[in-house]
Parts: structure tokens; C-alpha cells; sequence
């Protein structure tokens, strides 16, 4: 059992990934499709409303690295400072059932992605990629 565990980063990274993403693009997109609605929800919460445009972005942007596999490690980073502060932003009303699960789905989502900042993606991606041609440059050619 555990050795069909050892090969699975490999196998595992694009799906996962591909998961990841799919809730920051539908987020961001959902923003910019609904800006009138999301920024009484944001006002809601005393965030100005103006934030709506950089917040699409963010999440429309690593999204797409997500998907590409590009600068996993500090996009991990950024995205479970994200989470965090989103989570303790709209969803800290704890006698609510839906926001209590909301805000412990980001604080598992903070996790997952402090778990990407320290590894990376190993496969099937711009990152490891560019890693595998950085390394066979630095390999010795044969004399």
C-alpha cells in the first residue's frame, strides 16, 4: 500500500491543481459578472467596494498559474494569506452553520496551499519544466 503512495506526487499534481483552480476562476469571474451584488456584499463587511476589481484579479490570475503550474511556491504563499484573511473577514459569524463551514473549508485551503509553497509541484507544469531545463544546462557536457 504505501509504495503506491511514493509515485503519487507526480500523478496526483495536475488534478489537484486543476481542483485548486477551479474555485479562484469561478470566484474572480463571479465577481466581475455580479459587480453590483459583490460589492454590497463587500460593503456588507466594511470592505470598500473599489477592492472588488483587484480581489478578480487575484483570483482570476492564480487561478491561471494553477492551472499552468507556474510559481507554485510563492503563489502557495500568497493564496493561504488569502484564504486566511478571507476567512477571518466574511466568515467569522461562528452561530451560522454555513459560515462556520466556510470558514474552516479556508482554513483548509490555507493549509493545502502552505503545503504547495513548500513543495512545489513536482510534475506537469511551467515549473517543472523550466526546473528540468535549468538543470540539464547546468549538467556537464560530455568531453
Amino acid at each position: 500500500m504505501l509504495a503506491a503512495f511514493r509515485n503519487m506526487p507526480g500523478r496526483i499534481d495536475l488534478p489537484a491543481r486543476i481542483l485548486m483552480s477551479a474555485l479562484f476562476l469561478l470566484s474572480g469571474v463571479g465577481k466581475i459578472t455580479a459587480v453590483a451584488a459583490t460589492q454590497t456584499y463587500m460593503a456588507a463587511y466594511g470592505v470598500p467596494g473599489i477592492l472588488l476589481w483587484p480581489a478578480a484579479a487575484l483570483e482570476i490570475g492564480s487561478g491561471l498559474l494553477l492551472l499552468l503550474g507556474f510559481g507554485l511556491r510563492p503563489l502557495g504563499a500568497v493564496l493561504a494569506g488569502w484564504c486566511l484573511l478571507t476567512a477571518l473577514i466574511f466568515h467569522t459569524a461562528f452561530t451560522d452553520q454555513n459560515q462556520m463551514i466556510n470558514f474552516l473549508k479556508n482554513l483548509a485551503m490555507a493549509g493545502g496551499f502552505l503545503l504547495l509553497a513548500e513543495r512545489g509541484a513536482p510534475a506537469f507544469g511551467l515549473d517543472g519544466l523550466l526546473s528540468k531545463r535549468r538543470t540539464a544546462r547546468l549538467r556537464p557536457s560530455a568531453p
